[in-house]
């Protein structure tokens, strides 16, 4: 039986991309538990590349992603990956300091933002309320992402490289067989002499398989509801919205409107399914925000984003097993990340350090560390 080098779980944005990075460079197969790959919080994102509301480090990988994502390799997409949409930030006259603390950090990284009057946000978007919202700023550096295309672009590039994909093949149990792992799947077993957990969600389960102590990776549930919009409203250049306190955020989707109570409730690894509650609340927060009366809800979903306790990613080889790779607790930014962090990860993996460039623009490598979880 072959012995790959590597053996990435997980078929969404993480695995795909450090497949992308990899694959070139070592035998690698991919195992994703799914039929189809990007089935769960990959293909259940917002779809939306900006720095707002990211912390530091996130919206570091952010910035170090941008040209891969406005300018990808030759051969890697037929179509642009980045849409531009800009974001329209609202406020209550309760929240209008909160509104100017957060006006005055997006400058520090979108110095086009600016300020915009109640009228200015109404031309717009034309259904908000004037008396729900009491001031706003427009922040330009906010695009439509095509994730589809960019998970496939990695996939095609990395099986060009020799990496074998494999659907239909969730990882049942690892054993340790003469120097590498056996990988037990229903399509048969897989050898391994490294393993990569990109299984997201289900990331502290694929530790517990392969005899590593999990850290305290944990799933939130969002959901995100979609409805019509009267066709006198033309969606097109419509920004998005978000509620200054991501109380809830809302944007063009499809010819409809995609809306999230932007909750984040713990839950355990699953296919997310929408809490009733839930889809009120984004029902709720559309009607109290805007004139539009919720009156059919065309589509309702929900997808698991994954954190560590101090919402950081976590990237890099484990403290008591040095053949197992961790690339996961990439929260909801795995996406718009996914050039850098697919990057830092390939550096340490196959260099043992991250790239120089990364590093010099500010990423700390502590702050990805599995290590800083263990004790």
């Amino acid at each position: 039986m072959e012995i790959f080098d590597v053996a990435v779980v997980g078929g969404g944005i993480a695995g795909a991309s450090f497949a992308y990075r990899v694959a070139g460079h070592r035998s690698l197969v991919l195992l994703e538990a799914e039929e189809q790959v990007g089935y769960h919080s990959t293909g259940r994102s917002a779809a939306e590349f900006s720095r707002q509301f990211q912390n530091e480090t996130t919206g570091l990988l952010a910035d170090a992603s941008y040209d891969f994502l406005a300018h990808p390799p030759e051969g890697f997409t037929d179509v642009p990956l980045l849409i531009p949409r800009g974001n329209l930030v609202i406020a209550s006259s309760e929240r209008l300091a909160q509104l100017q603390t957060a006006f005055s950090e997006v400058l520090l990284t979108s110095p086009d933002s600016r300020m915009v009057s109640v009228d200015e946000a109404v031309a717009m978007v034309p259904f908000l309320r004037r008396d729900y919202m009491a001031a706003a700023f427009y922040d330009p550096a906010c695009w439509d992402m095509e994730v589809d295309s960019i998970l496939q672009g990695y996939l095609r590039a990395a099986r060009r490289s020799g990496a074998d994909i494999r659907t239909g093949s969730p990882v049942l149990a690892i054993t340790h067989e003469d120097g590498a792992y056996r990988l037990e799947t229903p399509k048969g077993d897989v050898l391994a002499r490294r393993i990569v957990n990109a299984a997201g969600a289900w990331a502290d389960q694929l530790a517990t398989l392969a005899g590593v102590r999990p850290l305290g990776i944990v799933p939130h549930r969002r959901t995100a509801i979609t409805v019509d919009v009267p066709a006198n409203y033309d969606l097109g250049p419509m920004p998005g919205v978000n509620e200054v306190d991501e109380d809830f955020y809302f944007k063009p989707e499809a010819g409809k409107l995609m809306v999230s109570p932007a909750d984040a409730t713990p839950s355990d690894p699953c296919d997310a399914q929408p809490e009733d509650i839930d889809v009120a609340y984004a029902a709720h927060f559309l009607e109290q925000s805007t004139t539009l009366p919720v009156r059919t809800i065309s589509h309702k979903w929900a997808g698991l984003r994954s954190f560590a306790a101090d919402k950081h990613q976590v990237v890099g080889f484990d403290g008591q097993d040095p053949n197992f790779f961790w690339l996961a607790g990439q929260g909801g930014s795995g996406i718009l990340t996914s050039p850098a962090l697919s990057e830092w990860a390939a550096g340490l993996f196959l260099d043992g350090h991250p790239p120089r460039r990364l590093v010099e623009q500010g990423l700390d490598p502590e702050a990805f560390s599995p290590a800083r979880l263990s004790s």
